[in-house]
């Protein structure tokens, strides 16, 4: 008892000079701590023990701030509307997109609601993120001083977004500030010179499996240092490993001891836009819907922002119809609704109840929660099944539409009709040819040969293209009888670059030069020369790849100004082809000529190998990292999954760098076989924590850049052999 005051009287003291924390507070949440056991391993990586679910989610949200509090609390404010308030006016119309699909006033109507279950995990959300805030005094968050249980059902999507993400802050922007735009389309979209990012899933069927059990690639494709690698335990049967994202609860791409789950980003069309016929009358705004006029709700919202050292206040009125809230206009007189999920309880419900999933059977069961709009899943489990299912939230409508378009909302027959239970859509169970692949694309090569048909399904349900990722996923897996989990991580690195196979022959043979013209520029045939020898394989040594990649980006460049303004929005594969038709034998020989005066310029040749020219960098640890060419850095053969690289490496030079800096792709990276023991390995992009100095910084590094993974400690016995310390929150 007297070590218990003592402890309280310290941390009453400490939350004095800190946050407004009460004595019955610090005393509840000292007593939940002792409750919870966290071992670091050799890695950094937080294995989180507790009595109950709510016990190890008190002590990731700890871990979580012990490792990266800046990215808690920045993916919270950038979730519940409140970036302006730190970073200024330019992020007022990103907050004002926040406010108009969710506030702080609906998530707090939500929460009291939750069922017991739940509202025990919200709990214990806010009172890990607070009792770390209380236990380090010193940390000094930018704006949430106390985080709130409500909080997560704000962001109850594990994705880069989310839902939201989707609608053009540019296009709001035109419309809320009355500077109305002359196009209502938004001309970033789609741009094929912006590093896509995505995921990789692969799974394999015992059948192919050289152990007979189904085997699992986890390959999300983020910003780095998105997400964090932990493992959470409880006696209620909760024990699952994997990615976080910062700041939630759940192990939003992982595995458990009986099964495993990995999401891609879909395109499966669980958003539309409606088109309101609207007209203004004594003041006040009326849409059309059917033969009547339906008045347009109107709300003024006050939104702060940070200007100087004053924070102002901008007022909205923002415009709601049935369909959703307003976000542009097409034409006076017409504006855009947005209708989307909008049910955050059963978003994450769903998110955390798959991580207890036992087998298929039970794992589809959640899946009927219809709570994920944004992702396409892929599945194993340690019975031997393999699936896969392409997006989840899908509203049902009449298939005469073009739902790709936005839809006339003034006509009742575009409504939705219900939804799609998890049975009608796109999906893929135990396939005969023993492997499943999805990169972002069409769920119609899910599986080679024994893909789902196109033709059975509305066209809505899977508007994804092919990319040539997928192209690469297809051919690796087809080729290969067997896998074991080594040949499963080499199959996730295969190094082959499909887009070229596309791009290279059209160059090689619009090269046809005179003995003069070829005399006159050697670089150039020599360069076409390395190019018509290469592979088409990444390599750090390799110089055709340097050329390669410089050459397409700038031959994409040119042709982007030539697509049509009408033209539909391409596709990588479909833009890459329109660029090589729309670009003559000249150009494109005189593009390779530019490439190499480039390279010449800023690196004194133009014969790099590609390693010394792509590097990986972590310096400072900031959500906004600083590349420097004179600090050390390391080199990295794998690329941009534009190129068609599984690996993905999106890099780009910055402001008074030469070289290329990695800030997107790989992320947290692991496979997995569903044996009676569960044996995996995994890396992430540099390491656990974002502290320059400390040993997890950047102690994955090496394994990152060269492909190589480290062993998962999953059971107690391996995380004790292992162990770096053991500790309770706030000890």
């Amino acid at each position: 008892m007297r070590l218990l005051l003592s402890l309280l009287l310290i941390l009453t003291g400490m939350a004095a000079q800190a946050q407004k924390f009460s004595p019955a507070e610090l005393a509840r949440w000292q007593q939940q701590a002792r409750q919870v056991s966290i071992t670091r391993d050799t890695y950094g990586v937080p294995h989180i023990y507790g009595k109950t679910d709510a016990d190890a989610v008190f002590g990731l949200l700890y871990t979580q701030c012990e490792d990266d509090f800046d990215r808690v609390e920045t993916n919270y404010l950038d979730a519940i509307g409140r970036l302006a308030e730190v970073e200024g006016e330019a992020q007022l119309y990103h907050d004002l997109r926040a406010r108009l699909f969710l506030d702080s006033t609906q998530a707090m109507s939500i929460y009291k609601k939750c069922p017991a279950d739940m509202k025990l995990l919200l709990d214990a959300f806010a009172a890990g993120t607070n009792y770390y805030l209380a236990t380090h005094p010193t940390v000094q968050p930018r704006l949430l001083r106390r985080f709130q249980p409500w909080m997560p059902l704000m962001f109850s999507e594990g994705s880069i977004g989310g839902n939201i993400s989707v609608v053009s802050i540019e296009r709001l922007k035109a419309f809320y500030s009355q500077k109305k735009s002359s196009s209502w389309i938004d001309t970033d979209l789609g741009r094929s010179d912006r590093e896509p990012v995505g995921s990789n899933g692969f799974a394999i069927a015992p059948a192919k499996s050289a152990s007979g059990h189904a085997l699992l690639l986890i390959n999300p494709h983020t910003s780095f240092y998105f997400r964090s690698e932990v493992q959470m335990v409880s006696q209620q049967g909760l024990n699952a490993y994997g990615a976080v994202t910062w700041g939630q609860f759940f192990i939003y791409q992982g595995f458990n001891e009986h099964c495993g789950w990995m999401h891609t980003s879909s395109q499966a069309d669980s958003i539309d836009e409606y088109l309101e016929t609207v007209e203004e009358k004594g003041g006040n705004f009326f849409y059309k819907y059917g033969t009547k006029l339906r008045a347009v709700t109107a709300q003024k919202v006050s939104l702060p922002y940070k200007s100087g050292d004053k924070i102002l206040r901008k007022t909205f009125t923002i415009y709601r119809t049935h369909h959703g809230p307003i976000v542009g206009q097409k034409t006076e007189g017409q504006w855009v609704a947005v209708r989307m999920m909008n049910s955050p309880l059963a978003a994450l419900q769903q998110s955390y109840l798959r991580t207890k999933a036992t087998d298929y059977a039970s794992f589809q069961t959640v899946m009927k929660l219809n709570g994920n709009a944004t992702n396409n899943t892929v599945f194993a489990d340690t019975k031997g099944s393999i699936a896969y299912w392409h997006g989840n939230f899908m509203p049902k409508r009449d298939p005469k539409f073009d739902w790709s378009q936005p839809v006339d909302g003034s006509n009742p027959a575009t409504e939705w009709q219900g939804f799609h239970p998890v049975s009608e859509l796109v999906q893929v169970h135990n396939p005969a040819s023993g492997f499943i692949q999805n990169c972002n694309s069409t769920p119609f090569t899910v599986s080679g040969p024994s893909s789902p048909l196109a033709a059975k399904y509305p066209k809505y349900l899977a508007p994804d293209a092919e990319n040539y990722r997928g192209l690469n996923a297809v051919r690796v897996l087809s080729r290969k009888a067997v896998f074991t989990l080594d040949t499963l991580i080499a199959a996730a690195d295969d190094p082959h670059l499909t887009a070229f196979d596309d791009l290279l022959p059209p160059l090689l043979n619009a090269y046809q030069p005179t003995s003069a013209e070829k005399a006159a520029a050697p670089a150039v045939a020599e360069a076409i020369e390395t190019l018509r020898a290469w592979n088409h394989n990444y390599a750090q040594t390799s110089v055709a790849q340097t050329v390669a990649i410089y050459w397409a980006e700038r031959l994409l460049a040119k042709a982007r100004a030539r697509v049509p303004t009408a033209q539909p929005q391409l596709d990588y594969i479909s833009f890459t082809r329109f660029a090589l038709a729309n670009t003559s034998p000249t150009e494109k020989v005189a593009t390779l000529t530019e490439t190499i005066d480039d390279l010449t310029r800023d690196f004194g040749t133009w014969k790099m190998p590609w390693g010394d020219v792509n590097r990986y960098q972590r310096l400072t640890g900031r959500i906004e990292e600083k590349y420097d060419d004179q600090q050390p850095s390391r080199p990295v053969a794998f690329t941009s999954s534009a190129w068609g690289s599984l690996a993905a490496f999106g890099a780009r030079a910055y402001p008074g760098t030469k070289k290329r800096y990695g800030n997107v792709g790989n992320s947290f990276v692991a496979v997995v076989e569903f044996g009676p023991r569960i044996v995996a390995r995994s890396v992430v992009t540099g390491g656990q924590t974002s502290r320059p100095g400390t040993p997890h910084f950047t102690d994955q590094a090496d394994l990152y850049c060269n492909g190589r993974f480290k062993e998962v400690r999953f059971y107690p016995e391996d995380v004790k052999a292992h162990a770096e310390k053991t500790y309770y929150p706030g000890q």
